[in-house]
């Protein structure tokens, strides 16, 4: 969410002499007039000064779930909405969250130590010293008191392990050291209790997060020696939301699994630390000097261990259940009451969070304010608008996830769309979300005009795209595009249960890549850090605002639903020729590996002492037939563009009987079983990876089944995405 990118001279001279064109037309209108009225309205209410006002006022207390601090933030955030013309309620769930009551990390024999385990306040940060934030932790690591030695596994990633069978290592009954990065956070202790550790810490190296970064804080913006990032390591790849209750809403009442039997919570105490903290343990280690990509920025040789010393790792915590407060606004559509936009933002915070989530919701709140507004000067929308601020997002994105589980049925009935944000900041725009929205996106993205470069936030995204890619070719290919590149969804955010869940069609809009440091999940994700490093004037605070407010105001008040599925069509076309390509790579990777093994040509280890372990050979790839996914995918084709024809020739009444069932064809994507292992996830096209968190794999059943080189299931799954495509087909030709 905060890797910095550089924005290049060059590219500011470029983007200079970028014109911005007026809008001539706007997709799903033919009053585009009209249209631009509304949103020149909507735009002159928004107030960068009042965002910042909001972003002060909402970050000045801690606010995890179920705190003192929480219901203030839940209570404002409902005030704002009432005093501007919403229809108010807060919809309250059970949600189990476990906090923190014993933390113990030492180290005894070569090397005695006992770690710090905790963030100094400074005066130039003036809520980083409150008495009710929570500690450094990881929540639901499982309780424990182990004692073992320890090893590093580099970022802790499957293929980490790999290496680590080349030198002979062995985790099982040892703890292990892992660094922040290249992966969610929860992926880290899966992988180490998936190969037999008791036991894992997680810290942010400085060549990541720290002084190779940038100044640290509070003099610059980037991780300090005793710096921690929180968070979750539910395996929400399973299923996110309440542990304790899968697939049903966390209700007083709702029957629960205890949660030392739930599937998506894993069984070994995991803690997160700082550089500070990780440095003795480090230099501790012995065995082989790791290999060079995996040394880090600290003073020291880095090696793989195991240990001289032992770890003594001691964590409990209370797992109690706590009130998740989900705000719920509403104003009722005057022409389409059953037809819902709904807009989302999470307000709870692992401690202050003024940039996650606050700034999120602080522009969220503008966009209320602003069709507050509007509604006072006469305007009504013709659909419902829903705008939600969700609590508990941050352990394992609950509240939402229970409201949509609690709501379900109604939902894939009425809502058309659902638009998503978090934490916002300074640079380029950033929209991963549903594929029959490519052209509604790219049309608002010419809209919106970048506070800083003085053109459309298409253009500088453009241009910032052009700056970093690596080719002439790749610069051409951007340069020449039209569209802007809709991302794909993995997780990590609310949206998560409304698209991968139940088929609801969803965006998730930010801004950033100007906006780089260390405060992620930390004390000092504070207002004075956000004013100071992310958005010194609250311009992109306004600016998201603009952008997702016109994705509200354009999908409430469209002749025709945006919908164009054959940007859909090309997108599947270009996963699958990704997915046969694979398939071929790992085919001649095979081959030549094996070659390598039979050659005695060995990769050389960082220690030329070191022997490393004979390889053993590769597995053959077999034919995978891709024939019944390409036939779905050509019939997709005809279908999408009949529909397009249809629309184009339609009536006011056949418009209006193609808008009423439109928005519903994304369900027709959903797999009846779900995927492989984890059913709660039901959409063949995008899901968070197995082994990537909130990175997205894109056909995951497919692209997974290939990466474990399972064949069998590889051809089950090309079966599967090709009846659900087939699916899709069908209902767009009914329309």
């Amino acid at each position: 969410m905060t890797m910095k990118k550089i924005f290049a001279p060059f590219t500011l001279l470029l983007i200079s002499t970028l014109s911005v064109s007026a809008q001539k037309s706007i997709t799903g209108f033919k009053n585009t007039d009209k249209q631009l009225k509304i949103e020149a309205d909507f735009d002159a209410q928004l107030n960068a000064k009042r965002v910042g006002e909001n972003i002060k006022l909402l970050s000045s207390v801690p606010h995890h779930v179920g705190s003192v601090g929480g219901k203030f933030v839940a209570s404002e955030i409902a005030k704002v909405f009432k005093d501007n013309g919403w229809d108010t309620k807060i919809e309250t769930y059970q949600l189990m969250f476990p906090t923190p009551i014993t933390r113990v990390l030492e180290m005894s024999g070569v090397t005695n130590f006992k770690a710090v385990l905790k963030e100094p306040s400074f005066k130039e940060d003036a809520t980083s010293g409150q008495p009710d934030q929570l500690p450094t932790y990881n929540c639901w690591s499982a309780d424990g008191d182990v004692t073992a030695n320890l090893v590093f596994v580099n970022y802790g990633l499957p293929e980490d392990y790999e290496t680590l069978a080349k030198y002979g290592i062995d985790v099982k009954g040892k703890i292990v050291i892992a660094k922040y990065g290249r992966s969610w956070r929860g992926i880290k202790p899966k992988v180490a209790q998936e190969h037999g550790a008791i036991g894992c810490l997680i810290y942010s190296d400085p060549a990541d997060d720290g002084y190779s970064a940038g100044d640290i804080y509070p003099i610059g913006a980037f991780k300090n020696d005793q710096t921690v990032q929180r968070g979750s390591i539910m395996d929400m790849v399973i299923y996110p939301g309440d542990p304790t209750t899968p697939n049903i809403a966390s209700t007083a009442n709702a029957p629960r699994v205890n949660h030392n039997d739930a599937e998506n919570l894993l069984k070994i105490p995991v803690l997160p630390i700082s550089y500070g903290d990780a440095m003795p343990l480090l230099k501790d280690m012995a065995g082989p000097v790791a290999p060079k990509d995996w040394a880090g920025a600290l003073p020291i040789t880095y090696h793989i261990g195991p240990s001289k010393s032992k770890v003594h790792l001691k964590l409990a915590f209370d797992w109690k259940l706590r009130p998740g407060l989900n705000v719920i606004a509403t104003i009722k559509g005057s022409e389409y009451p059953d037809q819902w936009i709904i807009r989302g933002n999470h307000h709870d915070a692992w401690v202050n969070g003024a940039n996650d989530p606050i700034s999120g919701i602080a522009a969220e709140l503008e966009e209320a304010i602003a069709i507050g507004g509007l509604l006072k000067q006469g305007w009504k929308p013709k659909r419902t608008l829903i705008y939600c601020a969700w609590d508990a997002e941050e352990p394992g994105l609950m509240g939402s996830t229970e409201w949509v589980e609690d709501h379900a049925l109604e939902l894939q009935a009425k809502a058309v769309a659902y638009i998503n944000s978090d934490g916002n900041g300074r640079g380029f725009l950033g929209v991963q979300g549903s594929h029959g929205l490519s052209n509604f996106v790219t049309d608002i993205s010419k809209s919106v005009i970048d506070p800083q470069a003085g053109v459309s936030v298409f253009e500088r995204q453009k241009a910032n795209s052009a700056t970093n890619a690596s080719t002439s070719k790749s610069k051409k290919e951007i340069f020449e595009a039209t569209t802007y590149p809709l991302g794909a969804m993995g997780s990590g955010s609310d949206y998560s249960s409304f698209i991968q869940h139940i088929g609801v069609p969803s965006l998730n809009i930010g801004y950033g890549g100007e906006d780089a440091g260390g405060e992620y999940h930390s004390i000092y994700d504070s207002y004075d850090h956000y004013a100071r490093f992310k958005d010194a004037e609250f311009k992109y605070g306004v600016t998201l605002a603009k952008t997702s407010g016109r994705a509200v105001l354009r999908l409430s008040e469209a002749d025709v639903l945006p919908f164009d599925f054959t940007a859909l069509h090309k997108t599947i076309k270009g996963y699958i020729t990704e997915l046969v390509s694979n398939v071929d790579a790992l085919r001649e990777k095979a081959q030549v590996e094996n070659d390598l093994i039979k050659n005695n040509a060995y990769t050389i280890a960082a220690d030329p002492t070191t022997k490393l372990a004979t390889p053993t050979l590769l597995t053959e790839v077999p034919f995978v037939d891709f024939s019944s996914l390409l036939n779905a995918l050509a019939t997709l084709e005809k279908s999408a563009q009949k529909l397009e024809q249809l629309k184009a020739r339609a009536d006011a009444n056949k418009l209006a009987a193609i808008n009423a069932k439109i928005y519903s064809a994304e369900q027709s994507l959903l797999l009846p079983a779900g995927l492989p292992r984890r059913p709660w996830y039901k959409h063949s096209l995008y899901a968070p990876g197995f082994y990537t968190g909130y990175g997205v794999k894109t056909v995951p059943g497919v692209r997974e089944a290939i990466e474990q080189q399972n064949w069998p299931e590889t051809q089950q799954q090309i079966t599967a995405v090709a009846n659900a495509i087939n699916k899709f087909s069908s209902y767009l030709d009914a329309l």
